[in-house]
């Protein structure tokens, strides 16, 4: 295909991932998904910028958290991406880190398989502010890892 587009710089998508580090303690950091490719979806398609990541059963939920929803402290039912669609929430580690996020912004949940310490297991999560946090959460059927912060890339 030949290529009629600037491509210019690859683009990069910021992202927190939410993990389990080696002493089974929940943590968080940002890190950047960077592996995109120009190219498009199929031949009869412009091409565009594609991070394709590893092909895996997933399940797409809408959810939308009132205002004042707090989840007490639990894991990640399995790798999650979380994409914030309106509102904001936050999530706090158990390594007592608090992230705030609102529309646009992305989260990977992969804290499972934590050690409670001090009644604390996986993170804390809830609502900010006085609206409704709306987002879409996929479920990936596959194994969590541990102490692999930032592995998608």
């Amino acid at each position: 295909m030949s290529d009629q587009h600037d491509q210019g710089t690859p683009p990069t998508l910021p992202y927190w991932h939410v993990y389990t580090d080696a002493d089974g303690l929940s943590r968080q950091a940002r890190f950047e998904i960077s592996a995109f490719k120009f190219e498009g979806v199929n031949p009869e398609t412009a091409p565009q910028w594609n991070a394709k990541q590893e092909p895996s059963k997933a399940a797409v939920t809408f959810t939308v958290l009132p205002v004042g929803w707090v989840g007490q402290w639990h894991e990640n039912p399995k790798p999650q991406w979380i994409a914030i669609l309106s509102g904001r929430w936050f999530v706090e580690t158990m390594d007592g880190t608090r992230v705030e996020m609102g529309p646009g912004e992305l989260m990977m949940g992969e804290d499972q398989n934590t050690r409670e310490r001090d009644g604390k297991k996986g993170h804390l999560s809830g609502t900010v502010g006085d609206e409704p946090c709306t987002m879409i959460v996929t479920g990936l059927d596959v194994e969590p890892t541990v102490n692999q912060p930032g592995r998608f890339r």
